[in-house]
């Protein structure tokens, strides 16, 4: 057993009593406190009694132990001790049986009461008892776990007998002997033919008592009601950045919390003054929200570029250098401490194998790899560099060059290679005209002589660029004048 969970133990039985086992369990829940008792018995000087188990109850039913709810329909009650049972929804249904079960030695002192339900649960038939409602135009009041109405002093009460009028009349008694108390059907056209009504005004002490209505078959239903004073400690406005607004501190008065954005509540959003002079919990308080961090990544491929877990901030992510995200540039963190995105990935930038142009061929190649596979094809990363050339007897047509870019593709598209003729040369003692680099197929050249110097004077075929790029002729030669 775990130090925290024995230290528990000691202080409950310190508390009530009562001896419990290794396997105990006590659950704090808000209003409620859950105790589920495994094995729990009475220390006595003669020895130890067997407890009482409360198993099958009504569904309707709620158990009280030592001014704890019990939220669970089977457990041990230790000998020699009380449990205080009522029905859900005051009023509604109808408790049959002793709402004070004793427990002695695995017995209880009588049988286990139910609920019956009423004519609000019943569509308002004669064959039920009728329902009672309460209703506080002024003033305050708590249901306490007996299912006694607890109602704070000077408050004005309406106890609602919810009967079909067409039916007849109901009629209200009362135990307490304090003033008699107005009844009859309620006046507004809406409500006066089924709510039979008692009134108390502005209540005392003296007030309370058993309230009773039966219906002309004899039917009836009651409810306490239990005039008291409460006060629960005042509660002062909270600090920023809590946000409360608190109605007061007497019974019934209830306060309401809420946190500004980027803040979420821990604890109850709403407070009760509770019948036995407690708020129904502590004051809550606010909390910054914050999304789970990421500042680990599986990927070290991964960056990050600005980073702030807190609500309505970001993180904005950035890949090495070659490599491209996988997701969301950035995620925010959102007001349920989530981020609105997953973290996003990293994955090499690798350009495609580039054309190789026809009759043309790639002379040079850098930052490229394997790719590792059975037959291997070359994969070429970010900055990768190829250059091109074409066979003779054609031009490059593009860049020459080509680099593999961020973005996956080559910096220009590939070049072409174009059947073109060189270009031959001058002879000597002349010049060729056109004068190009390149010259197309079925282009012409033509020479023109230096002085002194003409071409042969037989008729000459100018050369002609031919459609394998080879010219038809070598350009006629230039001759002295001496020579002709």
């Amino acid at each position: 057993m775990s130090i925290e969970k024995e230290r528990t133990r000691k202080f409950f039985e310190s508390a009530h009593g009562m001896k419990l086992s290794a396997g105990f369990y006590v659950l704090l829940l808000g209003l409620v406190t859950t105790v589920t008792f495994c094995t729990a018995k009475k220390i006595d000087s003669d020895g130890f009694h067997r407890g009482c188990k409360l198993e099958g109850l009504h569904p309707f039913l709620i158990v009280t132990y030592k001014n704890i709810t019990i939220s669970v329909d089977k457990i041990t009650v230790p000998h020699g001790e009380r449990v205080t049972v009522r029905c859900r929804e005051l009023g509604k249904y109808k408790l049959v049986g002793d709402p004070l079960l004793h427990c002695r030695n695995a017995s209880w002192s009588g049988k286990l009461p139910s609920c019956t339900p009423t004519t609000a649960i019943s569509n308002y038939t004669e064959d039920v008892p009728p329902t009672i409602v309460f209703g506080l135009p002024a003033g305050s009041a708590a249901v306490e776990p007996s299912g006694a109405l607890a109602v704070y002093p000077g408050s004005i009460l309406h106890l609602e007998c919810l009967f079909a009028r067409k039916l007849g009349n109901p009629e209200w008694t009362w135990t307490s002997t304090f003033r008699q108390y107005l009844t009859g059907w309620a006046i507004a056209a809406r409500e006066r033919d089924w709510k039979y009504r008692l009134s108390i005004y502005y209540a005392k002490t003296q007030d309370s008592g058993v309230y009773t209505c039966s219906t002309p078959r004899g039917l009836s239903n009651s409810i306490r009601v239990h005039v008291v004073d409460v006060q629960c400690p005042v509660l002062n406005l909270p600090k920023p950045p809590l946000i409360g607004k608190i109605e007061g501190a007497r019974m019934g008065h209830g306060a309401t919390f809420e946190c500004p954005i980027g803040f979420k509540l821990e604890g109850a959003a709403g407070i009760t003054c509770q019948y036995n002079g407690k708020w129904s919990a502590e004051i809550p308080r606010c909390e910054t929200i914050v999304c789970p961090p990421i500042d680990k990544f599986d990927d070290t491929r991964l960056q990050l570029l600005e980073y702030n877990n807190t609500f309505g901030r970001r993180a904005v992510f950035a890949c090495m250098w070659g490599h491209r995200l996988l997701g969301s540039q950035s995620i925010e963190c959102q007001d349920d401490g989530s981020w609105s995105g997953s973290t996003p990935s990293c994955e090499e930038i690798i350009c495609p194998t580039p054309s190789i142009p026809k009759s043309g061929r790639i002379i040079e190649q850098t930052n490229r790899h394997n790719s590792g596979r059975k037959h291997q094809t070359r994969m070429y990363k970010v900055g990768a560099l190829v250059r091109f050339a074409c066979v003779p007897g054609h031009q490059l047509l593009g860049e020459a060059s080509v680099i593999c870019t961020e973005n996956g593709t080559w910096s220009h598209p590939p070049p072409v290679c174009k059947v073109r003729c060189p270009y031959p040369g001058d002879p000597p003692h002349g010049r060729i005209a056109p004068l190009k680099f390149w010259y197309k197929p079925g282009d012409n050249i033509q020479v023109t002589c230096s002085p002194g110097y003409v071409t042969p004077l037989e008729p000459v075929r100018k050369p002609t660029c031919r459609e394998n790029g080879i010219w038809s002729a070598p350009p006629p030669p230039c001759r002295s004048y001496k020579d002709v």
